[in-house]
């Protein structure tokens, strides 16, 4: 959708008088992932976004809130009503899980971060409110903001406000793990699952909906091998990979595999959570010169959370905003 500006609240005219149009800024907010992107560079003022949530509408599935706000605080109002996020719950705020944009590991149940923010507002380069998508996906035109700014790490527009898509919590869920199941063959088996990992040796699957069901969806798993209850996932390593979701396979595959270290990949995702730093990748020239552009147009002076970047620095760019 078209973005128009919009400042008709105090709150959000008051953090965009504070962002201003000039000098190196950056917004803080759980620093669960502070440095992702590469350092924020030390001359950049640093302030906070406004919190709170504004309006929660249960019946139509969406909640306006203030990007300062912990995902926590958001997630424990919307449980109430038995609803839930996209967010990941990692102890950071709404707008920084936005602006690195990584699904957590149940985003095969709760769908993806980027899809569930319908609208946000932000402060862009020159100081202005602007609104981008609406509470409604309808008559888009123009640049899809509300997806341009999941994962941009704020360096094309300070966020305030988001809208976002809630869905239902299930009645119950279930972690169930085996040692001689394959995990690829778990997709056919039953729809949707919350979640399946594998490490390697053992494939655990989250299983959640009414119990009935999950019932039903465990007996059916039996039928591959033997499975147990489990407390939850298993514990996901520091390093966070993406690879093709037909790649997973190939972690298996010695000596072709690629060298993650010790892992717990999602399947059916691509994710993988390994011990070692994924290798930084070539980027096409045609996709940095479209990531170049993209930057200046929304910020030209390159003054917001100048030092980060979405794509990885070339060799001869190193240090650069």
């Amino acid at each position: 959708m078209t973005p128009s500006l919009a400042i008709d609240d105090p709150v959000l005219s008051t953090f965009a008088a504070e962002v201003g149009s000039n000098g190196p800024i950056a917004v803080a907010g759980g620093r669960t992932r502070w440095d992702h992107g590469g350092s924020l560079a030390a001359d950049a003022r640093i302030i906070e976004a406004p919190q709170g949530i504004v309006e929660y509408r249960p019946d139509e599935m969406t909640v306006t809130v203030r990007a300062g706000t912990s995902v926590e605080e958001l997630h424990a109002e919307l449980a109430e009503a038995g609803q839930r996020t996209a967010l990941p719950e990692r102890g950071g705020s709404v707008g920084g899980a936005l602006m690195v944009g990584e699904n957590g590991p149940f985003v095969a149940g709760r769908g993806l971060l980027r899809a569930s923010l319908l609208q946000v507002r932000y402060v862009s380069a020159d100081g202005a409110l602007v609104t981008g998508g609406g509470p409604t996906v309808k008559n888009v035109s123009g640049f899809d903001i509300p997806r341009i700014m999941v994962g941009s790490l704020g360096t094309l527009g300070l966020v305030a406000e988001a809208i976002i898509r809630t869905n239902p919590v299930p009645a119950t869920h279930r972690f169930i793990a085996s040692s001689d199941v394959d995990p690829f063959a778990v997709p056919d088996v039953i729809l949707r699952p919350g979640c399946i990992t594998w490490d390697g040796s053992t494939t655990t699957v989250m299983l959640e909906g009414h119990e009935v069901d999950v019932d039903a969806d465990a007996a059916r798993l039996a039928e591959l091998g033997s499975f147990a209850d489990v407390d939850g996932l298993p514990e996901l390593p520091a390093h966070r990979w993406s690879l093709p979701p037909s790649d997973v396979r190939l972690l298996g595959a010695k000596p072709n595999a690629p060298a993650v270290g010790a892992f717990v990949a999602l399947v059916g995702v691509g994710t993988v959570y390994a011990s070692n730093p994924q290798p930084q990748r070539s980027i096409d020239p045609t996709v940095r010169l479209i990531s170049d552009r993209m930057k200046n147009q929304f910020d030209p002076t390159g003054r917001l959370n100048p030092g980060r970047s979405v794509l990885p620095f070339e060799p001869n760019k190193a240090g650069a905003a």
